[in-house]
């Protein structure tokens, strides 16, 4: 291991740890706009969007700032890191939360419900994480790879802090909170202990030195035994819903089917709620059931169970299940299509009546009202977002009159990179407005411009005596 000390240059190792933690506005910039698309992407239950954020997260630095600091007894660098940490905090919070309270969408989404209940497991990672980002600061080999593993541990709690303070959800922000704070003390103490490995110099006594190893010892026990008991929390629980359901099923006949089952473990005594397709009632089957799970479980139960009698046989309960599936995902289809609707009539600036939706056929179509300096390219761009989220619809935004008088450049090899934007916008243009365009410009480009809109459906006449750059524009004046 001093083979493995010697090589370590800690003079430049400390220097680069201590630019890291300086308090910025790029520092400031960047850890709200990480927080920003992480919280989006938990809303939208994207993990790829949220490890985007991970991208950008420099929460890195002044964690492990805190850590070595730590180590070496500099307590100035200490503060320093603790200052940029709890800016950098409060920036991502207050982002999120921002961005939350003005958001339609404010579901609590699995992604999100997954940071609220910490336990071993996330200590663990936490851990992992700071032991591989501590090493390769050590080493020398930091990089964004090492900065995406330190953000896993993070940043998403950080986002579902700042989104249980916009729905004022105390279980979420605590929870959350929970979580963030002790993967933040995991992180900087696994630094320390790293530090403490390769042998920093440190300024402290050796009395002071012991007492900081008890002092992290009795921190990691602390954050560990509640963390274990959470685990331990969620294992019977899973365990719980098993034995729920086996009971159910196994006191009524083969062929009924369990249509619904809720379990609610913060109450007490536990609510459970099931609904049974069954071809015979059970008169007593709900006191049975209640009694025998009080006996498997140990704890007070409530059992609420529903029976609907269904025609004897497997196949008429699955029909009947299977009916019960259809209009539950016809109430999703309808609340879907009408999220649709409310985002398009926001887009629009329209209300939501104005908005025409064809589930049938997934069609949706409005006419925007005039937004001020939005050019036809910019409604086809706010049509493109909108479809983008909605791939298995079509979207149609109709524009208000604005006038059409788009320049196409063209290079030596036909139209240019912007000029292809532009042919695109056309086209799009001539689908959503009932008006014949017309070229004007340079004779050669102007009829390449209408033999590449041809190809693609649009219907345009070329002015012979035009001149200059090729622009298209409306053939008569709009009303």
């Amino acid at each position: 291991m001093r083979d493995v000390v010697g090589t370590v240059n800690q003079s430049r190792v400390i220097e680069k740890r201590r630019e890291d933690c300086l308090l910025s506005e790029r520092y400031l910039f960047m850890t709200a706009m990480s927080a920003g698309i992480a919280v989006l992407g938990l809303l939208l239950s994207s993990p790829a969007v949220v490890i985007g954020a991970m991208l950008l997260s420099p929460l890195m630095g002044p964690i492990m700032g805190l850590g070595f600091a730590l180590a070496i007894g500099d307590y100035l660098w200490l503060k320093q890191s603790a200052r940029s940490l709890a800016w950098g905090s409060v920036m991502g919070i207050g982002l999120t939360a921002g961005l939350v309270y003005m958001s339609p969408i404010q579901t609590i989404t699995p992604e999100i419900a997954a940071r609220t209940q910490p336990n071993l497991f996330d200590l663990f990672v936490a851990l992992f994480s700071a032991l591989a980002g501590a090493y390769a600061m050590i080493r020398g080999r930091e990089g964004t790879i090492v900065g995406v593993a330190i953000a896993t541990a993070l940043m998403p709690p950080l986002a579902v802090v700042g989104f249980g303070l916009a729905t004022w959800n105390w279980t979420v922000f605590s929870g959350a909170l929970l979580l963030y704070v002790t993967n933040l003390i995991t992180i900087a103490l696994t630094a320390w202990g790293m530090a403490r490995l390769y042998g920093f110099k440190t300024t402290l006594s050796a009395r002071n030195t012991l007492f900081q190893n008890i002092a992290v010892a009795v921190v990691f026990v602390g954050l560990a035994v509640p963390l274990a008991y959470s685990l331990q929390q969620i294992a019977w629980q899973t365990n719980a819903q098993r034995i729920v359901r086996s009971e159910i099923q196994e006191s009524f006949d083969k062929n009924s089917i369990i249509d619904s089952l809720n379990i609610e473990f913060a109450t007490d005594p536990i609510a459970v709620t099931a609904a049974m397709l069954t071809p015979r009632i059970e008169t007593d089957a709900e006191v049975e059931i209640e009694r025998a799970l009080e006996d498997r479980l140990s704890r007070p139960i409530e059992l609420t169970l529903t029976q609907y009698q269904v025609a004897t046989g497997a196949t008429a309960a699955e029909q009947a299940q299977l009916s019960a599936a259809r209009a539950s995902e016809e109430a999703v289809a309808v609340e879907r299509a009408d999220d649709l609707a409310k985002r398009l009539a926001l887009v629009a600036g329209v209300d939501i009546e104005d908005v025409t939706v064809d589930r049938s056929r997934r069609r949706a179509t409005v006419r925007s009202e005039r937004l001020d300096g939005a050019s036809l390219a910019a409604y086809r761009t706010l049509e493109m977002r909108i479809a983008a989220t909605e791939p298995e619809w079509t979207i149609e935004l109709l524009p208000p009159a604005v006038a059409l008088d788009l320049e196409i450049p063209f290079g030596d090899d036909g139209p240019t990179v912007e000029g292809t934007r532009a042919l695109s916008v056309v086209q799009w243009a001539s689908s959503r407005v009932d008006l014949p365009i017309q070229l004007v410009g340079n004779a050669a480009d102007a009829a390449a411009a209408a033999e590449i809109l041809g190809t693609r459906g649009v219907d345009v006449s070329v002015v012979r005596n035009g001149s200059g750059r090729v622009r298209a524009e409306w053939a008569q004046p709009r009303d």
